[in-house]
């Protein structure tokens, strides 16, 4: 009892502080969104983007599943850190290398000569990820959730001016890239101060080897994760123009503001807990049912009212110019309601240490996704690749809680189960929604108000009147940080 009354009270205060992040985060994504939307063009988004898959794919080395696996492991020496560190310093050098040589024949690929230049300078990012990776996860570890929170708000605020001064002055495409540096370099210097740990002058074949054998694994499944979800990315970059890119990014960007902070909140903190509970199946299993819950219950809605007042909210956020995201966006909001819960149901499998398990599946689910992106492209051109997306995402969700079915225990069947009042009652308040407002024939903006004052009275009386289980744990939770603020602000 006292062990589930402390993992209790790491979790409590993991997800308090995580949410503080997160939630800071996406403000400041979004205010830099508004800003930058307005100071920068779709072309400029689109070079970003197209360089995003080279990136993702040199991190995923860079990484080699070894933060994963020193999460893993219970008790990490400093022969195990001082190896990662120095492993992951020589992967940033060879990959760096790499890209250096390449970045000319890359942008002759997209046939867009300053991605060149701006490969190589953005590729620095390489060595700031391999000097953080093991500070980094040893405040993950130690569960100090509120070291990071305040140092990735400081810092979101800071990449935010800086990049909108440089846009503003005329840098297009180059405020982008200092926004990412900035984003990952203050963070590497206030870890490694907080942290106290230094690498020694060490490298043990023996921990390379031990970590290796989960990591490897793990890195992998991370690899073909992280390119899965750049495919498209690199398809529209080179089947369209810059612009249709950007179109797409702006979309993909805004959805994962809703789709990814709920869960990213979850996420970041519940491998940990997975860890300490690994040998306690029941334990786990109620922890990823009221975790799926919840996550659904607070995403679901959110992306339904994305969906439904799409039109109007873009373009008050990013002006007419934006407009042709806009359908790309409401097709990624279907796809977002299964990434959600994607997450939930690996980390689990992960945290038993079934890594290549992990990777064998995941193999199956990319090699189907990445092959659906691409016939729907070929044979529908854009909306045919939407289609691959949703597909790959939704597959990938109903082989995660089929693992999870086969060596938790928590059975898929009764996953779907728990999920379901919390769809029917959002598909309901959404068909409700649309029709009120369609009937009506309001203007752009007052439609858009109308559904979403009548969605969120609908989702809110029915979580009232049946009180699922998502709705009293999130009120639990809620309701002391809200009690604890408005002690504070009225003594």
């Amino acid at each position: 009892m006292p062990r589930k009354k402390n993992l209790k009270k790491k979790a409590a205060s993991g997800m308090i502080w995580t949410t503080i992040q997160k939630f800071s985060k996406m403000g400041i994504q979004f205010i830099s969104g508004i800003v930058l939307a307005r100071l920068l063009t779709p072309y400029d988004y689109g070079c970003i983007g197209m360089l995003t898959v080279f990136i993702t794919f040199a991190d995923s080395f860079i990484d080699g599943g070894f933060g994963a696996a020193l999460i893993q492991k219970k008790k990490p020496t400093q022969a195990d850190y001082s190896t990662v560190f120095h492993w992951n310093l020589f992967l940033a050098v060879i990959f760096y290398i790499a890209l250096f040589l390449s970045a000319p024949a890359i942008a002759r690929f997209y046939k867009i000569p300053v991605l060149c230049d701006v490969l190589r300078v953005q590729g620095i990012i390489l060595f700031i990820y391999a000097l953080n990776l093991v500070q980094r996860n040893q405040l993950r570890k130690q569960l100090k959730f509120k070291v990071i929170a305040v140092t990735r708000i400081a810092t979101s605020i800071i990449a935010l001016i800086v990049t909108i001064i440089m846009a503003y002055l005329g840098f297009g495409v180059w405020a982008l890239v200092t926004q990412y540096l900035i984003g990952a370099a203050i963070p590497m210097v206030a870890f490694w101060f907080y942290t106290k740990w230094r690498p020694s002058w060490t490298f043990s074949w023996k921990s390379f080897k031990e970590l290796f054998s989960f990591g490897i694994y793990m890195f992998f499944t991370h690899l073909l994760n992280s390119l899965s979800g750049q495919v498209q990315n690199l398809l529209i970059g080179r089947f369209y123009r810059a612009d249709t890119l950007g179109y797409y990014s702006k979309a993909q960007s805004t959805e994962k503001l809703a789709s990814h902070t709920i869960s990213g909140v979850m996420i970041s903190v519940t491998y940990p807990l997975y860890v300490e509970v690994q040998d306690d199946m029941p334990a786990m299993r109620n922890m990823i049912k009221r975790i799926t819950t919840t996550i659904a219950y607070i995403t679901f809605p959110l992306l339904a009212i994305l969906l439904l007042v799409a039109r109007p909210l873009f373009i008050i956020l990013y002006s007419d110019r934006w407009v042709e995201s806009i359908p790309y966006f409401q097709v990624l909001c279907i796809s977002g309601l299964g990434a959600c819960l994607t997450a939930v149901n690996t980390q689990p499998i992960a945290a038993i240490g079934k890594s290549k398990t992990m990777f064998i599946w995941t193999v199956v689910k990319r090699v189907l996704g990445v092959t659906a992106v691409l016939v729907g492209l070929l044979v529908f051109g854009m909306y045919g690749l939407l289609g691959g997306v949703i597909f790959n995402c939704w597959f990938s969700y109903f082989i995660n809680i089929w693992l999870v079915s086969k060596h938790i225990g928590y059975k898929w069947t009764q996953q779907l189960m728990d999920l379901l009042p919390i769809s029917v009652a959002v598909v309901v308040a959404g068909i409700i929604s649309y029709l009120c407002g369609t009937i009506l024939h309001l203007n752009l903006y007052a439609d858009g108000a109308v559904k979403l004052i009548i969605f969120v009275v609908l989702y809110i009386c029915w979580s009232h009147f049946f009180k699922p289980e998502s709705y009293l744990y999130t009120k639990s939770i809620v309701t002391p940080i809200l009690a604890k603020y408005k002690k504070k602000f009225t003594s």
